[in-house]
């Protein structure tokens, strides 16, 4: 079978199970993330052992040292992947919420009811705890996942997506309601962008490169999430302690995700003892600091060129501009901001409303780290991605946003 049939197929499979888990139950759903996650506890050893097979591959491609960091799974962070299923489990049921109510002059009662979107694709790169998320997070709100992972993972994957098959089986939902693509070439990711009449929508997570293939090629629904060039900008008000404590944070506390932090910008006022101050902290994680001419008057660093302004380094690599005005900052934002996360580290609250109001981004913060754009720091679970557009979902994307609506109508007779 090739592998058009094969989608086809998924496809297929996930419509199925669609019409028995978009009627299911709370408790039964509940039931079914509690066996997902104490399977995965269970299956501890299997999963590192399949693990540590990627990883070894990953060593052998000369993937980066953070790469290797996002991929590696270990006990802990096996705790964490199961901590984050029972974490859904606790979360409002989002399905058959109703969002308005009306009753129109002729005595029909109009309700608009939350509804899962039903079969949602999500292509994705080397971070096997993607696999767990998204897979809980669809159950809780009704829908079944077609998940494609990078072949970076596979075999972590494998594992972890055969665990939560069985487990559902075993609170009584069809397998089905997970699937994984086991095929990680470029014809296979070809093939779910096309599965429209299957997909009723597709998310993508990952680099650059992956969200915008998805962007351009698909023809199913995409909620596209983020790429994340996101800054922190230290104000001339700012305390130079928290200023150091965010922007190490920010930059290097998990360098190879989305919210972590790409940019540094500094006012004219401070930036001599700031700069100094945060590159004595940065030193511990050995940051590279790519400059523009007034930072490399300050310290000794890379020339920042252009496309450094843009990039998101996902490394221990970082962009250092110097402004005359928090004016000046939100300019250099508005002009290389993904829209992600951006940060301002000020003890002046006029200054911080205004950077608040005037940025343009899914997460606005002031004197906290980037981060935190996350769906279980925000109270919502596991995410499934953060979106950067502005249609239907924005900012981490949780159950909510993996809720259409329909419309349910009473009458008593009414004709028009």
């Amino acid at each position: 079978m090739g592998i058009h049939e094969i989608m086809i197929e998924m496809g297929q499979k996930a419509k199925e199970a669609e019409r028995v888990l978009s009627v299911a139950t709370t408790e039964e759903k509940n039931k079914a993330l509690q066996c997902i996650a104490d399977a995965i506890i269970a299956g501890t050893d299997e999963i590192i052992k399949a693990n540590a097979i990627d990883i070894e591959n990953g060593k052998n491609n000369g993937m980066s040292v953070s790469l290797q960091d996002r991929l590696k799974l270990d006990a802990d962070r096996i705790k964490g992947l199961a901590k984050g299923v029972t974490d859904v489990a606790t979360l409002e049921d989002p399905v058959g919420r109703i969002l308005s109510e009306t009753t129109r002059p002729n005595g029909l009662v109009i309700k608009k009811v939350s509804v899962p979107l039903g079969v949602i694709g999500v292509i994705y790169e080397a971070r096997p705890n993607v696999t767990s998320d998204a897979a809980a997070l669809c159950l809780k709100s009704g829908n079944t996942v077609i998940l494609r992972g990078g072949k970076e993972a596979i075999n972590s994957n494998k594992v972890i997506a055969s665990i939560m098959r069985k487990a559902v089986v075993e609170a009584g939902l069809p397998e089905d309601v997970i699937q994984l693509v086991q095929d990680t070439s470029r014809d296979s990711a070809n093939e779910l962008m096309q599965l429209s009449g299957y997909v009723d929508v597709l998310i993508p997570r990952g680099g650059a490169g992956l969200i915008q293939a998805v962007v351009k090629n698909s023809t199913v629904p995409v909620i596209e999430t983020g790429v994340g060039n996101c800054h922190v900008y230290i104000d001339k008000d700012a305390d130079i302690a928290k200023a150091v404590e965010i922007a190490f944070n920010a930059k290097t506390s998990r360098p190879s995700v989305c919210n972590a932090a790409e940019t540094l910008i500094l006012h004219k006022d401070i930036a001599k003892e700031a700069l100094v101050a945060i590159k004595a902290k940065m030193d511990e994680k050995n940051v590279q600091f790519y400059g523009d001419d007034r930072a490399r008057n300050i310290l000794d660093m890379e020339v920042a060129g252009e496309s450094d302004w843009a990039n998101e380094y996902l490394d221990y690599k970082m962009a250092v501009k110097i402004v005359d005005s928090v004016e000046d900052a939100i300019a250099h934002i508005y002009k290389y901001s993904t829209g992600h996360s951006e940060c301002i580290v000020t003890e002046n609250m006029e200054t911080a409303e205004l950077f608040m109001n005037r940025i343009d981004a899914a997460a606005v913060y002031v004197n906290a780290s980037t981060r935190f754009t996350d769906g279980g720091e925000f109270g919502f679970g596991a995410e499934i991605g953060i979106s950067t557009q502005k249609m239907h979902a924005r900012g981490p994307v949780g159950l909510p946003e993996l809720q259409s609506f329909k419309y349910k109508i009473y009458g008593d007779g009414q004709i028009r």
